[in-house]
């Protein structure tokens, strides 16, 4: 890990334009982040795209920008576009491989160029930008498919950094550590997590990678009694033997603590007390039938049955990746984004 980031640390000192390739939830966008802040434009903007989530018909003007009144539902002010934007800083487009091909040839063009063109425009813009691309996907084979410009391809590869899936990095305390320490400072590995489940972390494939690892510790920091994270804290995908959780329409397993019948409750109702009142109400509703799943459990199901890869779960989900990546913001479910980019800039093995 620390001869990728060596070498991608050269890359950035040159201004070459670098394409980070990983599976989903490795951190590419976190090391784009970390390359910038690095870079001699630090002190410019990062421009970030996800060519995935921009509908077809949008991602011309998303990128190039419109003068006023160069389509119908254009902006009186006309709009500037993420590549200008960029200028003197970093465009950082993530998902490149799902670009559709009259943007390929656009981008091409811009970068060969170094000017874009807005839609409705016939002047053209100069733009300085250092770019930053990435992708889970086998590019060389889009490429082999036609489905991807080979002469884009080559121009946006210029320096290709392979981000490794966490279960062949060699620093697995080290992460789980890192994120332990942002979702409950003060506890350590050692002191706050038992054996048995120090081992099943350490040992975990964590087909997410940072993602899944991150999410695994949030639950088990949730469902902890006391300060000590024990095996039963954590989530059934991670446990041995159990695989993913379930697809959707299947229920997740509750944590045995909210299993438990809450026997002393009932017993303290005849006391009459404000507490055994409460407790009532609490045995009475844990009777009552499980609802049906939410459209947010339903999404979080789909994501941790694909390893959350957006364009798969989005397929289970029946909605396009724009929709899907629209309900992530709805709901509040983090991506890969929420993780620190701390996480990739160390290495411990």
């Amino acid at each position: 890990m620390l001869a990728t980031l060596s070498r991608a640390r050269l890359l950035i000192d040159r201004q070459l334009p670098i394409l980070i390739l990983g599976e989903t939830g490795t951190g590419k966008e976190y090391l784009a982040r970390a390359l910038h802040d690095y870079s001699n434009r630090r002190h410019a903007a990062m421009v970030s795209v996800n060519c995935g989530s921009i509908p077809e018909n949008l991602i011309e003007s998303e990128l190039f920008g419109y003068t006023r009144g160069a389509f119908s539902g254009a902006l009186s002010t006309g709009m500037k576009g993420k590549v200008v934007l960029a200028h003197r800083g970093t465009l950082f487009l993530d998902e490149i491989g799902d670009m559709p091909a009259a943007q390929q040839t656009r981008l091409l063009r811009a970068l060969s160029e170094r000017e874009v063109t807005p839609i409705g425009s016939a002047e053209p813009i100069a733009v300085d930008l250092q770019l930053i691309c990435a992708t889970h996907q086998n590019i060389e084979s889009h490429v082999e498919a036609g489905t991807f410009r080979e002469d884009l391809y080559y121009r946006i590869a210029v320096g290709i950094v392979h981000l490794p899936p966490v279960r062949e990095r060699h620093d697995r305390a080290w992460l789980l550590q890192s994120i332990l320490e942002r979702e409950a400072p003060g506890m350590t590995l050692e002191a706050n997590v038992d054996s048995e489940a120090r081992e099943i972390l350490l040992h975990c494939k964590w087909p997410g990678n940072l993602r899944q690892m991150r999410a695994a510790l949030q639950y088990a920091c949730a469902v902890k009694n006391g300060d000590m994270i024990r095996a039963g804290d954590l989530p059934a995908n991670v446990q041995p033997g159990k695989g993913m959780v379930g697809r959707i329409g299947l229920h997740p397993t509750l944590h045995p603590a909210f299993q438990a019948a809450p026997q002393p409750y009932a017993a303290s109702r005849d006391s009459g007390g404000h507490a055994a009142s409460h407790a009532a109400r609490f045995a009475d509703a844990a009777r009552l039938p499980v609802a049906p799943p939410s459209e947010r459990d339903n999404i979080l199901r789909a994501l941790s049955a694909s390893r959350w890869n957006i364009s798969a779960a989005s397929r289970e989900l029946g909605i396009c990746r724009a929709s899907l990546y629209r309900k992530l913001r709805q709901f509040r479910i983090p991506h890969v984004r929420d993780l620190g980019s701390d996480m990739l800039m160390a290495d411990h093995g």
